[in-house]
């Protein structure tokens, strides 16, 4: 299992929000570039970053610190947030994403997805991000009628290697990951899923790691000091 510590980027600063919640927004390091070499100095190799400006409007406002990640760390990057256009897309990749995430795009835009995945292939992931059952779109705002697992089924036929699964009442609470949800959705589906939310202790990264699962962010846990980063890691591999 791959780790991948997050930075959540907000007006060029690294934030985390509390169950998606903008109004509950906890501002941790003015310097993200920073913090990505923390991640690599504790063995990281990869490393995820949403945008969450970008996530309400489509936009890129954070797009420089994220070519100054890679090109200061060399950790394999992968982006979400507002990534819902074939210009805002193949500008990430051009800077040196290694995995481009689609997310409302994935749910509202079908045509893209499907242009996504032929083209790029591997390097396109998608976020499901769970609010009651179902994948909630534009930065968790609003909710869909698209079950969990109507949605892992409909991406699974499509073609889509990599899907990183949020359950939103998890994200940012420290206590602890949707451990069924994850059981339930590698046991039905042949995808790569990257557990994200709520990964608050080792015994978290156990869990999933004996899951066989592909990958779990870890977010809030890294900032709060609660799961140390190094040993979240070498437990993973």
């Amino acid at each position: 299992m791959i780790i991948l510590p997050a930075i959540d980027m907000f007006d060029k600063k690294a934030v985390r929000l509390y169950k998606g919640d903008y109004k509950q927004m906890t501002v941790y390091s003015d310097n993200p570039v920073e913090i990505a070499l923390d991640f690599k100095a504790s063995g990281a190799e990869f490393i995820h970053l949403v945008d969450l400006e970008g996530a309400k409007d489509g936009t890129t406002p954070n797009i420089d610190i994220v070519e100054k990640i890679i090109k200061e760390t060399g950790l394999k990057a992968e982006i979400g947030g507002g990534i819902r256009s074939k210009e805002v897309l193949e500008r990430y990749l051009s800077i040196g994403v290694s995995r481009v995430i689609l997310g409302t795009a994935a749910v509202n835009d079908r045509e893209f997805l499907l242009w996504a995945v032929e083209k790029y292939g591997e390097k396109i992931a998608v976020g499901a991000d769970i609010k009651d059952g179902f994948v909630a779109i534009k930065g968790w705002v609003e909710k869909s009628d698209i079950s969990c697992f109507d949605f892992f089924s409909d991406m699974e036929k499509i073609g889509v290697k990599t899907v990183i699964c949020t359950d939103i009442s998890k994200d940012g609470a420290m206590q602890g990951t949707n451990r069924e949800l994850y059981k339930e959705l590698s046991e039905k589906f042949n995808i790569d899923i990257v557990a994200s939310g709520g990964v608050s202790s080792i015994d978290d990264i156990k869990a999933l790691c004996e899951m066989k699962l592909y990958g779990a962010i870890v977010g809030k846990a890294y900032y709060l000091k609660a799961i140390d980063l190094k040993k979240a890691i070498e437990i993973a591999r």
